[in-house]
C-alpha cells in the first residue's frame, strides 16, 4: 500500500510539473530548447504538429500495454502464490491465448505503421517547392546557397555568433555572460518565407554533418559527395534554432542552424539588400590591389573562415590539420595553393580534406593567399596573388 501510494504522489507530482511554466514550454517562446521543458518544441509546421500527434499517440498506446502487461503480472504473482494456497496449473498451451497475443500484436502495429508511413512519405516529398536552398556542412560551420526561387543566386557563410569568451574551456570559467541563445545564434542566419515550401538540399564539404530544426522535425544528413534533400513550410512568423546532430569533429558543439521565418514584404525586402550587399562585394577583377590591402582584407577572412581548422598562429592540429607556417604549398608556387582553394585537397595525411571555398569571391580568396604567403615564417617568392589570378583559374 505503501508503494501505491507513492506511485500515486509522483503521478500527480508530474501533472503538476507540466502546467508549470518553468517546466513546460513557457507561452510564447517557440524555436529553441527551455529549461527544464517537458515534451516536444513547439511545432510550427504541419509535419512538426503530425509528429508531435504521432508522439503522444504512441506513448499513450505503449503506456496503456505497459500497464495491462504487468498489471495482469502482479495481479498474478499475487492473487496466485504458493502462500495462498493455489497449487500451480497443469496445462501447456491455449489456442485461444495463443491466437489472442498473436493478432493482437499484429492490430496494434498496424495501427501505429499506418499513421507513421503516411507522415514519412510526406516528409520525402520535397516536390514543387517555392525556394529551394543548398546547405553545405563544413566544419565547422554552414554555408548557403540559394538555388531556385526569389532570391537566387545569394549565397553566404553561417558561423556560430557565441564569442569563445562565454565558453569557457576545461578548468578555465568563462568571462563573457551567455546570452540567452547561447551556442544557439548565428552571424548570419537563413531567411525564408512564412507558408512557403522550403526545399533544403543537403551536402558536405568534409565529414557528415546533419542540418536540424526540432519546431519543424526536419533533421537530414549532409554527406560528402552525396546530394539528400528535405523541406519544411513553417506557419509562423519567428525565429528557430538547431545544430548539426551528427558527432562531426572537436567544434561538433559549435555549428548552429538559425531559420529566420519571415512575412513575402520583408523577404523580398531581405533579397534586395542581400543582393545589394554581394554585388558591392563583387570587387572588379581587373582591380590591382597592393600587398597592404590584401593583407589586411585576408586576415579578417582568414580570421573568419580558416583559424579554427589552421589555428591563428599557423601551426594547424597536428595529426588533424595542416599547418600553414613552413608549407611548401603556401610558399611554393601560387597557382598551386589558388587551386587547393577553389577545389580543395585530399591528401592523405590528416582524416579530414581541405574542403573547396569557391563560395568566397576572387577578391577574398586572393586576400586570403596573400595573407598566408606573408605571415608567420612565411617568405613566399611568388607572395602576391591579384583576384584576376583567381577568376582566370576558376575558368579552367
Amino acid at each position: 500500500m505503501t508503494y501505491v501510494k507513492r506511485l500515486q504522489a509522483l503521478m500527480l507530482g508530474l501533472a503538476a510539473a507540466a502546467s508549470i511554466p518553468a517546466l513546460a514550454a513557457p507561452e510564447g517562446v517557440q524555436g529553441r530548447p527551455v529549461a527544464h521543458q517537458l515534451d516536444l518544441q513547439m511545432p510550427v509546421t504541419g509535419i512538426a504538429t503530425e509528429v508531435n500527434s504521432l508522439h503522444n499517440w504512441m506513448m499513450l498506446v505503449c503506456l496503456v500495454i505497459f500497464i495491462a502487461v504487468f498489471g495482469v503480472m502482479f495481479y498474478s504473482i499475487l492473487k496466485h502464490r504458493k502462500s495462498l494456497g493455489h497449487k500451480p496449473a497443469t496445462f501447456h498451451e491455449s489456442t485461444a491465448v495463443e491466437i489472442a497475443w498473436t493478432i493482437v500484436p499484429f492490430l496494434i502495429v498496424i495501427g501505429m505503421a499506418l499513421p507513421a508511413t503516411k507522415t514519412v512519405v510526406a516528409m520525402k516529398d520535397t516536390s514543387n517547392a517555392d525556394v529551394t536552398i543548398k546547405a553545405t556542412g563544413m566544419q565547422w560551420k554552414w554555408g548557403y546557397e540559394y538555388l531556385a526561387g526569389e532570391g537566387k543566386g545569394i549565397n553566404f557563410i553561417s558561423n556560430i555568433a557565441t564569442p569563445r569568451a562565454a565558453v569557457g574551456s576545461p578548468g578555465v570559467a568563462p568571462t563573457v555572460a551567455r546570452t540567452e541563445n547561447y551556442l544557439l545564434e548565428v552571424d548570419n542566419e537563413v531567411v525564408v518565407p512564412v507558408n512557403k515550401k522550403i526545399r533544403i538540399v543537403t551536402t558536405a564539404n568534409d565529414v557528415i554533418h546533419a542540418w536540424t530544426i526540432p519546431a519543424f522535425a526536419v533533421k537530414q544528413d549532409a554527406i560528402p559527395g552525396f546530394v539528400r534533400d528535405t523541406w519544411f513550410k513553417a506557419e509562423k512568423i519567428g525565429t528557430y534554432r538547431g545544430n548539426c546532430v551528427e558527432l562531426c569533429g572537436k567544434e561538433h558543439a559549435f555549428m548552429p542552424i538559425v531559420v529566420k521565418v519571415v512575412s513575402d514584404a520583408d523577404y523580398s525586402a531581405w533579397v534586395a539588400k542581400k543582393q545589394a550587399e554581394m554585388a558591392a562585394l563583387a570587387d572588379d577583377p581587373s582591380k590591382v590591389w597592393t600587398l597592404d590591402e590584401l593583407k589586411t582584407k585576408g586576415e579578417k577572412i582568414y580570421s573568419t573562415n580558416c583559424v579554427v581548422c589552421h589555428q591563428a598562429n599557423g601551426k594547424g592540429v597536428p595529426g588533424a590539420f595542416a599547418a600553414l607556417d613552413g608549407s611548401p604549398v603556401v610558399n611554393g608556387p601560387k597557382a598551386d595553393q589558388i587551386h587547393v582553394l577553389l577545389n580543395g585537397k585530399k591528401s592523405g595525411k590528416f582524416p579530414s580534406e581541405m574542403p573547396a571555398w569557391k563560395q568566397l569571391s576572387d577578391s577574398d580568396i586572393a586576400a586570403v593567399i596573400t595573407y598566408t604567403r606573408n605571415s608567420w615564417s612565411n617568405k613566399a617568392a611568388e607572395n602576391i596573388v591579384q583576384p584576376a589570378e583567381v577568376l582566370a583559374a576558376r575558368g579552367k
